[in-house]
């Protein structure tokens, strides 16, 4: 089974990103994992993000262990590159490309269908889990929730009862105002036109 992965649009050189995937490819998901986590390279705390991500997925998904997952493809490849330019001797300017990357890793199992995790018995039954929300109250509970509930209408009566003062206007307000209007004749009366 394959499990996959995808991160687009990183503003890294696909190069650069090419020589961490290289590294790791192949590898089980627990070596990767610490060889990712001690690389000192740009893309390798992102590349671990998304190793991560899509081990994550194998056990939501598909409930598979992370001991019987490998890194079955590593791709990276060239995203749309943000043009910019640099400008140079004699009025003349040179073209910069920022590259971006799409990355796209997709997880193997070792051996199918051997590392799924088993599921206890509420669970294929169909039972709900046992939440906050479904367990007994207790006597505490129920007093701390009231008194939460109390508090709750208090602010609200409170937040009505305060008013905004009917003028608006502050000094503050006033000194930035004359401010403005000497900043308006010197738009008015320029040395040079615009």
């Amino acid at each position: 089974m394959e499990i996959k992965a995808t991160l687009n649009n990183l503003r890294i050189s696909p190069r650069k990103a090419r020589q961490v995937a290289v590294l790791v490819k192949g590898m089980k998901a627990e070596q990767a994992k610490n060889q990712l986590t001690f690389l000192v390279k740009k893309p390798a705390p992102i590349i671990l993000k998304l190793l991560n991500s899509a081990i994550a997925n194998a056990k939501h998904n598909f409930s598979i262990n992370q001991e019987n997952l490998y890194i079955k493809s590593l791709l990276v490849d060239g995203g749309p590159s943000l043009k910019r330019w640099l400008p140079r001797a004699m009025g003349r300017a040179t073209p910069i490309l920022k590259r971006t990357s799409s990355i796209k890793l997709v997880l193997g199992e070792i051996k199918e269908g051997s590392g799924k995790i088993k599921k206890t018995r509420k669970e294929k039954e169909g039972e709900p889990k046992e939440t906050a929300r479904n367990l007994p109250e207790s006597g505490i509970e129920k007093s701390v929730v009231e008194r939460e509930e109390k508090m709750g209408e208090e602010y609200k009566e409170k937040k009505s009862l305060i008013q905004k003062p009917r003028d608006s206007s502050s000094k503050s307000k006033n000194k930035n105002f004359t401010r403005q209007a000497a900043g308006n004749l010197k738009k008015v009366f320029r040395r040079k036109s615009i």
